[in-house]
């Protein structure tokens, strides 16, 4: 059996991920808590995502800030948490609410991810929370691309796992 993200890798993780949206102000904490709130199926499901596409790149820009100093290994087990929580959300049930290829789904599960821990179990949960056509294809590989630029090389997580769409035995 593979390599599992630990408890306080998890926490750190959706620390971070808070603290960068906190830096970016007080409306992409509302948006963010709109897409936990509304019936998926209404007919302005999407308005959320649409609002928080606009704040993704300052996310980004901010998380990116928040790790700069972080050690390989601390990257490493980021990635880890980052390729499990991929992982876990690639199922058939998600992608019937997202749509796209196999790269598209991917990228829609990276938007579910960068949303913050509580979209992503409210999607892990009820799959019908997810929005059609989310996509945050940075989030996919952040960690792993961060350590390659700061230490020359991509990391090995040791999880034995692949975060690519449609690996999730269980499922699909």
């Amino acid at each position: 059996m593979g390599r599992v993200p630990t408890a306080d890798d998890e926490a750190r993780f959706w620390g971070l991920v808070e603290s960068a949206w906190a830096t970016c102000g007080p409306e992409p904490a509302h948006v963010r808590q709109a897409l936990v709130g509304p019936d998926p199926a209404a007919d302005d499901s999407n308005a959320s995502l649409y609002a928080l596409n606009a704040w993704t790149d300052r996310f980004l820009v901010q998380l990116r800030r928040l790790c700069a100093d972080l050690s390989s290994a601390e990257l490493t087990d980021l990635d880890r948490v980052v390729e499990r929580k991929l992982h876990d959300i690639d199922r058939q049930e998600i992608h019937e609410h997202t749509d796209g290829s196999d790269d598209g789904f991917l990228y829609c599960r990276g938007f579910i991810v960068a949303a913050g821990k509580e979209f992503y179990e409210a999607v892990h949960a009820d799959p019908a929370m997810a929005v059609m056509d989310a996509e945050c294809e940075a989030m996919c590989y952040f960690f792993a691309h961060l350590h390659n630029e700061r230490f020359g090389g991509y990391p090995d997580t040791g999880s034995g796992i692949s975060r690519e769409s449609g690996c999730n035995p269980s499922g699909w």
